[in-house]
């Protein structure tokens, strides 16, 4: 969920060609529950195998990753560790929504109303234990890094960054800059034409770049003022203040207000606490390798009944893609 800060934020629609042989640190359960939410069919079901298995996850991740390295980029995966003690409400939030929504997609379908089915089953999403490990199984896999984050996941993202590990963090919430990544690419693994919710309309919707820095010397502010602005508004550990939305906020730190809001926010210092100095994985090797083939064929073919042919042309492309760019003298992308 994370905090709407698209409104402040200095974005920047870049193409994806930019970002050949860049490094970059995927927000995983974000992305996954990405493709869980988009990757269905026009009612909304998800997309299954013969033993009722969700697989969305796994077509995301799978074709999806395959176009990113056709392209040349190198991207690794972070995993979130255990949730802060904090974020308990908004997960008891996020429950609720999801509960509500899967009752209205199975009124929707009753009624036989498909558009209706398919916006409420968007909002169904479950990410269980079992679908972060197959994506892990998959992950290696395909040759690619993936790091077990211990505690967010963006905040082990945006240190990756900050170490010079890797260009960038991907991701579509904006959590990462308080966290101080220095740089957030959004819209990577949604980019192209979308459906508008409930229209019949569509939008192109391209990937964006967000400097820390630009937006931070474009807002006048710091990143310790950022970070109250993002706890006025509400964060995913605490509630926002009541009718202060982001122009406001960010009026109150520049004026350095903050302290007269302090009351109405509960447990503000370990909120602002946890954006400076999160718990954060160090020991570990970002290491990209070969495809292993015959293991992508047995995860998803296999186990998941994807067409193997499919799964072999998609191999083609990435085998063909290598081709060109060792031709070019980037034979070091493996």
């Amino acid at each position: 969920m994370g905090v709407d800060l698209g409104s402040l934020v200095v974005a920047h629609d870049i193409e994806l060609g930019s970002l050949k042989t860049k490094k970059l640190a995927i927000d995983a359960y974000n992305t996954l529950y990405q493709f869980l939410s988009i990757i269905r069919q026009r009612d909304g079901t998800p997309l299954m195998d013969s033993k009722g298995r969700v697989t969305s996850h796994l077509s995301g991740l799978f074709h999806r990753t395959i176009n990113l390295l056709e392209l040349g980029i190198k991207p690794c995966f972070v995993f979130d560790g255990q949730a802060p003690e904090l974020k308990a409400d908004v997960q008891e939030q996020r429950r609720a929504i999801k509960e509500k929504a899967t009752e209205e997609h199975k009124k929707a379908l009753e009624k036989g109303d498909v558009e209706e089915a398919r916006k409420w089953a968007q909002q169904t999403s479950r990410l269980t234990k079992e679908m972060v490990s197959e994506s892990k199984k998959l992950i290696v896999a395909m040759g690619l890094p993936y790091v077990q984050a211990i505690g967010e996941g963006e905040a082990q993202a945006a240190w990756m960054v900050k170490e010079g590990m890797v260009h960038a963090v991907v991701s579509q919430d904006y959590d990462s800059l308080l966290f101080g990544a220095p740089l957030l690419i959004r819209n990577l693994s949604v980019s192209g034409k979308r459906k508008l919710p409930g229209k019949q309309a569509y939008v192109e919707v391209k990937p964006q770049k967000i400097s820390l820095v630009e937006t931070l010397n474009n807002l006048k502010i710091v990143k310790e003022q950022l970070i109250k602005l993002a706890i006025l508004l509400g964060t995913d550990y605490n509630k926002g203040v009541k009718g202060i939305g982001p122009k406001k906020a960010l009026e109150i730190v520049k004026d350095l207000q903050f302290a007269k809001y302090t009351n109405e926010i509960k447990h503000w210092k370990r909120v602002e606490q946890m954006f400076l100095e999160p718990p954060i994985a160090k020991d570990f090797d970002l290491v990209w390798t070969e495809p292993k083939k015959n293991d992508i064929f047995h995860i998803l073919c296999n186990e998941h009944d994807f067409s193997k042919t499919r799964v072999e042309n998609a191999l083609k492309k990435l085998s063909e893609a290598k081709g060109e760019r060792s031709q070019e003298g980037l034979d070091e992308f493996f």
